[in-house]
């Protein structure tokens, strides 16, 4: 179990920084409209499958490496930490255009979706740097499952912005703040790099929850069979960096 400082690896926050980059890009995309939907959805549906892969295949054997059985219990309460925060604290929102303005609005909703919208940003960084310290390879799978589904989420904030009557800079200004509170989680692992033993699991208890909790259920809404293919594809994905990269 690691307990001293390890070299903080930059890469993680330089690669935080283009993930924020895409949750602006998400609230913009509500901002300007005439957006196509498909996009969107596709990215929802890939994240999913990528996700699901490097949580299952990548995370938690790692943190099993780091902490033994006692990982478990650190990803369970990654888990329920995103699941009190975004669905128990917020009550409702998901990864797609808001399309109940009537309960949405209030700004005061609003601003409850966007704080915990905030805490899982806040651990997509601190999620990056994670995987970074263990190793380059892993630190590069958890910034491609991060950055997969930053759009979409940069996309939901904002579109609950304005389904709560907020105007359009409200809505940017909230897609910035998941983009800051991303860059942030990265920062605070200058300190915290010696306890990746336990930011590990916790990072993949919410990777894991963000995929089957958040984005699955967009992808289960679809009507016809493409979208779901797309999880199989994001699963692909991963399998064949690992192939390539011979892992």
């Amino acid at each position: 179990m690691p307990t001293n400082e390890l070299s903080f690896p930059w890469i993680g926050l330089l690669l935080g920084l283009i993930a924020a980059l895409a949750n602006i890009f998400g609230g913009w995309a509500v901002a300007r409209g005439g957006w196509q939907p498909i996009i969107l959805r596709s990215f929802v549906a890939l994240a999913a499958g990528f996700m699901l892969g490097a949580s299952f295949l990548e995370m938690f054997p790692e943190s099993y490496k780091l902490l033994g059985p006692e990982a478990a219990w650190w990803m369970l309460g990654g888990y329920l930490l995103i699941h009190f925060f975004e669905h128990t604290l917020s009550g409702h929102f998901h990864f797609g255009e808001e399309v109940h303005k009537e309960e949405m609005r209030g700004h005061n909703r609003a601003q409850t979706v966007l704080f915990g919208l905030m805490i899982h940003a806040f651990v997509d960084g601190v999620s990056i740097v994670s995987g970074f310290l263990v190793s380059d390879w892993l630190g590069w799978v958890v910034f491609l499952a991060v950055f997969l589904h930053k759009m979409p989420e940069g996309f939901a904030v904002s579109s609950v912005m304005k389904a709560s009557g907020a105007s359009t800079k409200t809505a940017m200004t909230a897609a910035a703040l998941l983009g800051a509170a991303t860059v942030a989680g990265a920062l605070v692992m200058a300190p915290l790099s010696g306890q990746v033993a336990y930011t590990l699991p916790i990072s993949a208890g919410v990777t894991l929850y963000v995929a089957a909790s958040d984005l699955i259920p967009e992808v289960n809404q679809e009507p016809n069979i493409k979208m779901a293919m797309l999880v199989f594809v994001g699963v692909v994905m991963l399998l064949s960096l690992r192939w390539a990269f011979g892992f």
